[in-house]
Formats: C-alpha cells, structure tokens, sequence
C-alpha cells in the first residue's frame, strides 16, 4: 500500500524502526488503523510505544521504514500533518502561569487560526472538559484532574482528524479517570481517530477496538481484544481447595480436562481447559470420586491482562512505568498538542 494515500482519517505503518545506540525500539513495526476508531497501543515499559507516537507526531524522524497519518507522510509531509494532528502526553503540558482559557487561546494562535474563531474554541472546550467555571482560574491552582482535562482539551482546539494519546490517564484517581474514559469515548463516537497508548489494560479493554501488543520493541499481537483474548488467553478452571494438600490429587484427577498443566497457588488450583457445557459438572464429579473437597470452583474467562502475561511473560501496570515514559528516551515528550509544539514559526 502507498502510504501517502492511506485512507483519510487513518495511519499506516511500514517497517518503522528508531535506534537509541544499541536499542532499538520500535523495531520494524507495520501496523494499519482505520479512521473513526480507538486503537490501543499496549506494552511494557521500553517496548518503543512513546516513540512511535514520536515517529507518528513528526517529533522523530524514523530511522528506518515510513508511515503516514491523516494521508500524509510524517516526513515528506510533516508540516501540512502536524495541521491534522493533536497530541496529549503522558504530562499535562499547560502553563501554570495562564488561565485555563489563556492556555486554549494560545494554542489556538499556535494553529494560526482566527482571533474570533480562537475564543469560540477555548469557550467550546472549556464547556465540553467542565471547565468553564474555571476558565479564567490560574492553572496552578488546578487540581490534577482539571490540568489533564485542559491538556486534552488543548489537543482538540485545532480539531484534529488523528488525536494520540501516551499514558492520557496517567496518575489520575478513579474517579477522574472514569471521566476521561467517558470524553474519550464520545470522541471517537464523534468519528475521532485516537491512538491510545496505556499501560491500563481495562483502559484498554473498554476503549480500544483493536489492539497492538509490542514487546522488545517488535509488534508481538495485533487485533480486536475478543480475538486476542481467544488467541491467548483462553479459558481457566479455578478451583479452590478445602486442604491444600489435596493439591497432587486434585491436579491428577483434573488433567484430563486440561488444555495444558495445572497450576497451584496456596490453596488455588488453576487449569487451562476448553469451556464446554458440563464441564463444572464433570470437575466436581471427579474431585468427588477422588474424596477431595473443595470451596469452590468456577470457570473464568480471559482478560487482557492474561493476554499481557502470556505475550510478555510479565503483568502490565502503572507500577512497571515509573514515570510512563518508554525507557530508550533521555527527553520524553512533555505533551500538549503537536500542533502547538511543532508548527510555531513554520
């Protein structure tokens, strides 16, 4: 595929790697995203997720491969893309100095649109982020959540065709991040295109349609999260035992039954199987013939972060980061829309 004519809206990716001395990371990635959609962007930390986002943002030249967003190339065409693009990183990137409205109006002016058209989008954004009461506050008197909402707000001024967002949720309470979930939702319902990078696999889970895994920096897994979940995850039998030393006994007598070996945690006995009708049925049936008691026992069905442990060999999380950022960068993005950041004198 020419990807200088990708479809509109959309970001396809070839062969793209960037080398930091003796890493390299992304390491020959292809990928494809269709426009109107939330594509995940998951792995652990030092995988290359932030920078490929670099590479896609026209923040990084790529060392090897090529790739376009919105229809055009991120090198060729890197000033007319950064027009089509917004970017919120794993950082609010706001002034504390400036008022919330301020910060959106400068933006704005950094996307050389109108002065009218300007304060119409601040007010816009500002609305629709909650922030209006806020609006000529000092940022710096702003909680967490509020600085994230503006600096998300601030990627959206420009009206961008492709919104990526590295780590949007980063460090926010439950609550604030159950709210950024829902404006996120509604963008890509508006026929956004977000690339979302997470280390939050029900982020993940609840937002993305498709999904990419990268470990290593080379793309392991690509697909929707049912397909992946199928692929590897699959299905466990849980049983909890009423002794623990019923554990040997307990793993015989169910191997059968089982798609691979049992595990055995504590009292825990884990077992991949295939779900089939009767199956908890037949499990009890044979623990009881064997004279082994159990508290209980369930089947339980796969989800992303099986599939991140079978993929990776680790479990993902906030506490894998640090900071978020990927660990080949000694100067990781601070975030704000791309625009803003890359297009002031252009």
């Amino acid at each position: 595929m020419n990807v200088t004519t990708a479809k509109s809206g959309a970001l396809s990716v070839e062969g793209v790697s960037k080398s930091f001395g003796t890493v390299t990371a992304p390491d020959d990635v292809s990928l494809e995203v269709e426009g109107g959609a939330v594509f995940g962007l998951l792995g652990p930390n030092g995988a290359g997720k932030t920078t490929l986002v670099k590479v896609l943002t026209t923040l990084l030249r790529p060392d090897a491969g090529r790739a376009s967003v919105a229809g055009f190339d991120v090198v060729r065409d890197a000033r007319r893309l950064r027009q089509n693009i917004g970017l919120a990183g794993q950082y609010a990137a706001v002034d504390e100095n400036l008022t919330g409205r301020e910060n959106l109006e400068m933006v704005g002016r950094l996307y050389h649109l109108p002065r009218r058209q300007v304060r119409q989008r601040a007010r816009d954004v500002l609305g629709r982020f909650g922030l209006s009461y806020a609006a000529d506050r000092a940022v710096g008197g702003y909680s967490g959540g509020m600085r994230r909402r503006l600096d998300l707000g601030a990627s959206l001024v420009g009206e961008p065709r492709v919104l990526f967002l590295d780590e949007p949720t980063t460090g926010l309470d439950p609550v604030s991040r159950n709210g950024m979930w829902e404006v996120i939702g509604e963008l890509a319902d508006g026929g956004t295109t977000i690339v979302l990078t997470t280390q939050y696999l029900e982020e993940a889970d609840r937002l993305a349609g498709r999904i990419a895994v990268i470990d290593g920096g080379r793309l392991i897994a690509q697909g929707t999260t049912e397909e992946l979940k199928s692929r590897h995850g699959g299905e466990r039998l849980e049983v909890t035992l009423y002794r623990r030393r019923d554990a040997g006994d307990a793993a015989r007598a169910l191997a059968p039954l089982g798609e691979d070996e049992a595990k055995v945690e504590g009292d825990l006995l884990t077992l991949p199987v295939r779900k089939e009708p009767g199956l908890i049925t037949e499990v009890v049936r044979r623990l009881d013939r064997s004279g082994i008691r159990v508290d209980d026992a369930t089947i339980r069905s796969p989800t992303l972060d099986d599939v991140f442990l079978s993929l990776t060999g680790r479990a993902a999380g906030p506490e894998q980061t640090g900071e978020g950022q990927d660990a080949d960068e000694e100067n990781p993005n601070r975030g704000g829309p791309v625009s803003a950041a890359t297009t002031k004198g252009a």
